[in-house]
């Protein structure tokens, strides 16, 4: 039985397949591939790929496996905020040269943002200044 350790190195980031089961598993908690494959049932995915796809996930560090189960059951190595986090830093390095600022911009100009949501963005961002976000 060959086990997967996380050591010192990074979690890759998950490509866009990979982020649809991580969505499944943050918001349904630890799940059985037949859950996944379930879940995703309107993608018109195979089982197998499903399968295929969490065993490399696994491998990958982005997934853990349980098998103290009949069937394997796999939940998010991260947080879902954590995941977001890295996916924000590597998004701000590669298209807005490092400028959280530019991806702000970039974010509230990509669609249409109510008052409300301005008004909450302005109170996190003044939370975030303060330390207490």
């Amino acid at each position: 039985m060959r086990r997967h350790r996380q050591t010192n190195r990074a979690i890759p980031l998950p490509t866009e397949a990979e982020l649809s089961i991580l969505n499944i598993l943050w918001a349904n908690g630890p799940s059985t591939v037949r859950d996944v494959h379930n879940a995703l049932s309107g993608k018109q995915i195979g089982y197998t790929t499903v399968l295929k796809q969490m065993q490399v996930m696994a491998e990958k560090g982005l997934l853990k496996r349980s098998e103290r189960y009949r069937s394997h059951v796999y939940e998010a190595q991260l947080a879902k905020e954590q995941t977001q986090q890295q996916l924000a830093r590597n998004l701000v390095q590669r298209a807005f040269g490092g400028s959280a600022k530019n991806l702000v911009l970039g974010a509230l100009s990509s669609q249409p943002v109510s008052s409300a949501e301005l008004a909450e963005i302005r109170q996190m961002l003044d939370e975030f200044e303060k330390g207490t976000l």
